[in-house]
């Protein structure tokens, strides 16, 4: 999803920030308390958002945003989880202010890849993963690859294969058929950027209400910057192709088969109005990965974590206590809360 802004933020001019990409369009925006860098490996680039933690000494996240969206995605959740650890959020290759990777490899295997060389050049890990939609398909497969890098996973209505694609979910499959994306393109010209951003949320959020009219004008702005990129369309539509590739790859490389691998505690977050990622997901994904804990939100749509921050970081503490106190996911777990995100 596109990225929706926080209230309270600030931009950054780019050209006044050399740690920033002076090729981007626009001015990136960072809530309080947070701040940008860039970190380049040979054939990749990607903009990381850092949240410090409150205290020396807590241990290190990282967060991976879904499709079309950007390590702004995470932004109310590592805020509240600032006491617990050191955030870091990733705009994966061209997604966010993160420029395509040279290979224009936009596979989740491509992806991983470009996560796991970020954490082994960061010498950062094991670090507690969090992923959003395809970030959630992106984390599955790292963790299962190389469990040395993951203490704990969180994963936010994850992209995993479903046999009966719900049909709101279509459009974004089509875009992986050749030639759809510039068809799609030239049906969606007249679309003015507050259509279009409006057309996400209504899609991403179970309450499109809960976005705020500030954090509405800042997500329209993101789509304009976004839409003017180049490499937009190439990056949505290499991207969707590489999820439905990840959902038709059976064996050991499929990711039914490496959630079963998944060794660190997971918790995974399903939201009742979700119209990309079915519901009925759940109870699937609770068994695959074994000894995890399910937070399910009746009220929350496809990005609890942009919904919801305030239970998602509770559930998370009390996955981290668990851990702590050698308990792991402790097996059957499961929350259920009502519209008000109270249990």
């Amino acid at each position: 999803m596109s990225s929706t802004e926080l209230p309270g933020v600030r931009s950054t001019d780019p050209a006044s920030d050399q740690s920033l990409p002076s090729s981007q369009l626009g001015a990136v925006r960072v809530a309080d308390g947070e701040r940008m860098r860039t970190d380049r490996l040979p054939g990749l680039e990607m903009t990381v958002r850092v949240r410090p933690a409150v205290r020396a000494g807590l241990p290190p996240a990282l967060f991976v945003h879904g499709l079309g969206g950007s390590s702004q995605n995470w932004s109310a959740l590592m805020a509240r989880l600032a006491d617990s650890v050191d955030g870091e959020a990733l705009d994966l290759p061209g997604f966010g202010w993160s420029p395509p990777p040279a290979d224009r490899d936009y596979s989740v295997t491509g992806l991983a890849r470009a996560v796991i060389r970020h954490l082994d050049s960061a010498g950062r890990g094991p670090v507690h993963l969090f992923g959003n939609s395809l970030g959630g398909a992106v984390s599955t497969r790292v963790a299962a690859v190389r469990p040395d890098l993951v203490r704990t996973l969180t994963l936010v209505s994850p992209a995993l294969p479903e046999l009966r694609v719900q049909k709101s979910a279509v459009p974004t499959a089509l875009l992986a058929v050749p030639g759809a994306a510039g068809l799609l393109e030239r049906l969606t010209r007249g679309l003015s950027a507050e259509q279009r951003t409006r057309g996400v949320t209504d899609l991403c959020y179970g309450d499109p209400s809960r976005v705020t009219p500030e954090a509405f004008e800042a997500a329209v702005e993101e789509m304009e910057r976004r839409l003017a990129l180049p490499y937009f369309w190439d990056a949505m539509t290499r991207s969707s192709r590489g999820i439905v590739d990840a959902y038709t790859l059976g064996g050991q490389h499929g990711l039914w088969r490496q959630a079963q691998r998944v060794l660190a505690p997971t918790l995974l977050v399903y939201g009742g109005r979700d119209q990309l990622v079915s519901y009925r997901m759940a109870r699937k994904a609770a068994a695959a990965f074994r000894g995890s804990r399910l937070l399910s939100l009746p009220e929350a749509g496809h990005v609890a974590m942009m919904e919801y921050p305030e239970v998602v970081a509770a559930a998370f503490r009390e996955l981290l206590d668990a851990t702590a106190d050698g308990h792991g996911g402790e097996p059957g777990h499961t929350v259920n809360t009502d519209e008000d995100g109270k249990g």
